[in-house]
């Protein structure tokens, strides 16, 4: 069977981790929590590190215990200068272009978020679509409901049609459980259990031969 779907994590994965996008949203959740919950640093890096096992981000924790509005939360969080820490990538646009399956973007993030992100990389013409954490009903990775949500968005219902490209192991099991192909993609560890592992996305087809087959039917 040939892939039909590429999903593609957003954060740390079509960018490198060395850009900091990460570190400065991870500042700023300490803020939110820090102000929001009266917490001390020690606190919150306590609290978030909890949340983030058990409900697979801190956002999911803070909605289902402290009652925090995702929208708010997530517009304080993101609000960090992209622009100023990502550059245009015109080899991953070239990649992704070349691609025949159609490539989501499957991300715990928002809408915003991953837009603003997709054109700081000066991709956004490549991507078909993203599903993201509103659009998974506050679903998110790595909850197994997360992955056959996104699949029914994507118009597919076999699971080894599918790609999918995350930093994250974590990410990655549910996904592989469930049959579809695995990227670990960044510095994660060599046997975080995915098929593939390769250092940058911008290596996903050369790690993959398989995705320039045509496309089945």
């Amino acid at each position: 069977m040939s892939y039909r779907v590429a999903f593609l994590d957003l954060d740390d994965t079509l960018y490198p981790p060395a850009s900091g996008v990460w570190n400065a949203i991870g500042e700023r959740i300490q803020v939110f929590m820090m102000d929001r919950l009266g917490l001390s640093y020690e606190q919150a890096t306590g609290l978030r590190r909890r949340y983030f096992e058990e409900y697979g981000t801190t956002l999911n924790g803070l909605w289902h215990n402290h009652a925090v509005d995702p929208q708010e939360y997530l517009a304080f969080v993101h609000a960090v200068p992209l622009e100023e820490m990502l550059e245009r990538d015109p080899d991953l646009a070239g990649m992704l272009r070349e691609l025949p399956q159609q490539r989501v973007v499957f991300t715990n993030a928002n809408r915003q978020h991953a837009e603003r992100v997709l054109a700081c990389l000066g991709i956004t013409h490549e991507i078909d679509a993203i599903v993201d954490l509103f659009a998974l009903e506050m679903v998110n990775k790595p909850e197994p409901a997360a992955y056959q949500r996104a699949m029914a968005l994507a118009g597919v219902d076999d699971p080894a049609a599918c790609v999918l490209a995350d930093d994250l192991p974590r990410n990655l099991h549910p996904a592989r459980s469930m049959g579809m192909t695995t990227v670990l993609v960044g510095p994660g560890p060599a046997d975080g259990g995915a098929d593939v592992h390769i250092q940058r996305i911008n290596d996903l087809v050369a790690a993959l031969p398989r995705l320039r087959e045509p496309i089945d039917g």
